[in-house]
């Protein structure tokens, strides 16, 4: 059977057509592989290239634990996921705004260092007269996916300045930031392919990665002689391979060597992925990004990823690159094509926040100065602060998560909000308290901040010092 693309069938439909079609080929051949396997012995347990799991032997009876239920079966995931850590009390989803409002009836401060609104941008007058504009001109929502339901004019004016900004040719968002990279990395990476990420790579990395036929290989975090020796090991079993890396690292506050993962892609041949979502707006003089930050040209970056839900205090995402790439993923990329377009009042509110960050530069040189006083401040208290190099996220460590969700409790008493980070965001060993410093910190309340976190710590260590003593 021959297709013929007819100009009336829309692209996404025409695809599905052709997928029906394998898949009701694949469907056949299944069968028929199914019935020759009568008359065929059991094959021996495999390791598959890409795969880490064994298939099982073929046995006339195989026993599987079975759950009464979903809810009994999520409960169970649930406690062995750290449930037990929320017995005494929930930090979590706390209502900031109801609490902020509290706050000011009572003359208490509320001081939330829990929102990566990095410039100050999320308030801004030109940021919400933009989008109340929107929604009287253009209505709340898209109203369906911008290939087949049409876009409006935000959106590709939203998607020319985030290029031209952060030295790309062209941009596509998409309505998450998540979704983004979930959907480009398992897209463009086939069956033949490799790709390497950072082994504390953000979640959205991962999961891209497990949804990719691609081989994945990990290396050491920020150790690019790991990477190296990888690439040169692992890069000639695979037709492409691809590099992910992220600008600022949001647990940990470091960034990733760009000049030295530039240098390696090219002499290994292969392509390179930045994830600039924390380092937009924070990274760099007029904040661009990571590139910016070290001198590298940003040609030299196949793909950038980026967020609207940062600097830019909106919601969304973006990938960038050359312009022939994001042609393709315009028509072809699953996140984009089978999604809803982005909400008219969300692209107006990040285009003029991406608009007020160019203008009003003093808050990219503000946020760079609270965020290396923190750092400063917190080492003066003694606290631990791992890698952070004091842009934008810096984390105190402690050494086990109740400990951390204490101290998130004192200082929410004291009207600092810093919900605690322990075990399902970060290795159960490595428990924190994430800081998001804004340009619009005070010193005052970074000083508070960290003076009741010394304090606390004093306290609590000297009855084990008064024991000692006594001993």
């Amino acid at each position: 059977m021959v297709f013929r693309p007819c100009a009336m069938i829309p692209f996404c439909c025409l695809q599905r057509l052709c997928y029906a079609t394998i898949r009701s080929y694949r469907i056949g051949a299944i069968q028929d592989r199914q019935d020759a396997a009568h008359e065929m012995p059991p094959p021996r347990c495999r390791t598959l290239p890409n795969q880490s799991f064994r298939e099982p032997s073929w046995t006339a009876e195989r026993k599987v634990q079975k759950f009464n239920s979903l809810a009994e079966y999520a409960t169970k995931r649930f406690r062995l996921a750290g449930k037990a850590y929320l017995d005494g009390g929930d930090p979590f989803f706390a209502p900031i705004d109801t609490l902020r409002r509290e706050a000011g009836i009572n003359g208490r401060r509320f001081v939330s260092f829990a929102n990566y609104d990095y410039l100050g941008l999320a308030s801004h007058p030109m940021v919400k007269a933009a989008a109340a504009a929107a929604l009287d001109r253009l209505g709340v929502g898209a109203l369906g996916s911008r290939l087949v339901g049409g876009e409006r004019s935000t959106h590709r004016h939203l998607e020319a300045s985030i290029a031209k900004f952060i030295g790309a040719e062209s941009a596509l968002a998409l309505v998450s930031g998540y979704l983004t990279n979930v959907t480009t990395i398992s897209h463009i990476l086939g069956s033949h392919d490799a790709l390497f990420i950072d082994e504390l790579s953000h979640n959205s990395i991962v999961s891209g990665a497990k949804a990719t036929p691609a081989e994945t290989i990990i290396f050491r975090h920020n150790d690019l002689d790991h990477l190296d020796f990888l690439l040169r090991e692992r890069r000639g079993n695979s037709r492409n391979a691809l590099i992910v890396a992220e600008g600022l690292y949001s647990m940990d506050g470091d960034i990733a060597d760009l000049v030295r993962l530039v240098e390696l892609k090219e002499r290994r041949k292969a392509w390179l992925l930045i994830d600039e979502a924390h380092s937009i707006g924070v990274l760099g003089n007029e904040g661009r990004g990571l590139w910016e930050h070290v001198g590298v040209d940003p040609q030299q970056i196949d793909l950038t990823i980026g967020t609207l839900s940062k600097t830019l205090a909106s919601c969304g995402g973006f990938v960038a690159g050359k312009a022939p790439i994001i042609e393709w993923l315009r028509y072809t990329l699953p996140g984009f094509v089978y999604s809803v377009g982005l909400s008219p009042v969300i692209t107006a509110a990040a285009e003029t926040a991406l608009q007020v960050m160019q203008e009003e530069t003093w808050r990219i040189e503000r946020l760079r100065q609270n965020a290396e006083l923190f750092v400063e401040l917190a080492h003066d208290a003694g606290l631990d602060t791992g890698p952070a190099i004091g842009r934008g996220v810096v984390p105190v460590l402690f050494s086990d998560s109740l400990e951390t969700l204490a101290a998130s409790s004192h200082l929410m008493d004291h009207g600092f909000y810093v919900p605690p980070i322990i075990q399902i965001g970060v290795p159960k060993d490595q428990p924190r308290l994430r800081f998001f410093l804004s340009a619009l910190h005070t010193e005052a309340e970074m000083r508070g901040v960290t003076d009741l976190l010394a304090k606390r710590e004093c306290q609590r260590e000297a009855p084990a010092r008064s024991l000692s003593a006594a001993t």
